[in-house]
């Protein structure tokens, strides 16, 4: 662990509770693994705050899940803070994924302002252009259309966004996950932006020169859970954001402490409005 006692630090995580918890289903694992968290979500949340978590930034893929993340976050309001936006993926099983259309964003625009006080941040949108998603130029544009929509929101709310890349790196530059490269990476930090690491970085050690090369005051900490955990096929928890600490303290050669501190300031700057959850 991170010390021998709780250490209060935030996660930045795009943690998918609004699928897991409440439909039980999820696109990342197993419908399996899903439903476990709804059966002990409270031992979750449990284990969450005695591992030293402080705040858990909760994200939507869809806008059925907008009112469902509002509802986590008034069942635990000193821990949960609730974001709203529309994934480039949409559906649940592998067999009904399809890229977002334009009506897909369009139910979710009221709950944009109706929720403009309790959301902070617009997440998590972006694009993914990988070929099963979005095999043609029209899937690909209206990706974007639906991406720059969502953008112009969170500069009308005056919110920071939750960002998914995934074979689109040189469009939304964050692309840390999957196809990102670090000179692509080294842009993002350029502009400002930050870089959020999962569990799943210390199982690959690809991942060690992209954390070596970004300075540490633009690195944040998440989970993904209940994917990208740090062993594959086994359901990730928010708990085991100390591992993903841990790690990044080692590839840099730093104590797990100047990480902690580092990040959480990083989360404060990036997400303020969960300063009312200190």
């Amino acid at each position: 662990m991170v010390a021998s006692s709780p250490q209060q630090y935030l996660q930045t995580v795009d943690y998918a509770m609004t699928n897991t918890l409440f439909k039980g289903e999820c696109s990342k694992v197993t419908v399996q693994k899903c439903m476990s968290i709804l059966q002990d979500l409270e031992d979750v949340i449990k284990r969450t705050r005695e591992a030293g978590v402080k705040t858990l930034i909760s994200v939507t893929e869809e806008p059925s899940e907008f009112e469902r993340v509002i509802q986590l976050f008034k069942s635990y309001p000193d821990l949960v803070a609730p974001c709203f936006g529309i994934h480039p993926v949409q559906g649940c099983g592998s067999h009904d994924q399809r890229s977002v259309k334009i009506q897909d964003l369009e139910p979710a625009l009221p709950l944009f302002q109706k929720y403009r006080d309790d959301i902070v941040a617009v997440g998590e949108i972006g694009l993914d252009f990988t070929p099963w998603y979005a095999p043609t130029s029209q899937e690909r544009e209206e990706q974007l259309t639906v991406f720059t929509k969502q953008l112009q929101i969170s500069k009308d709310l005056d919110l920071p966004v939750n960002i998914h890349s995934r074979s689109a790196a040189k469009v939304t530059i964050a692309t840390l996950k999957e196809q990102g490269k670090p000179s692509v990476a080294m842009e993002g930090v350029q502009a400002g932006y930050f870089f959020s690491f999962p569990p799943a970085v210390c199982r690959n050690d690809q991942k060690a020169k992209l954390i070596k090369q970004i300075p540490l005051e633009h690195i944040c900490l998440e989970t993904d859970s209940p994917a990208l955990g740090p062993e594959k096929h086994v359901r990730n928890e928010p708990k085991n954001i100390s591992l993903v600490c841990e790690y990044i303290a080692h590839v840099k050669g730093i104590t797990p402490q100047m990480v902690i501190h580092a990040t959480t300031d990083n989360a404060l700057r990036l997400f303020p409005k969960i300063k009312r959850l200190e």
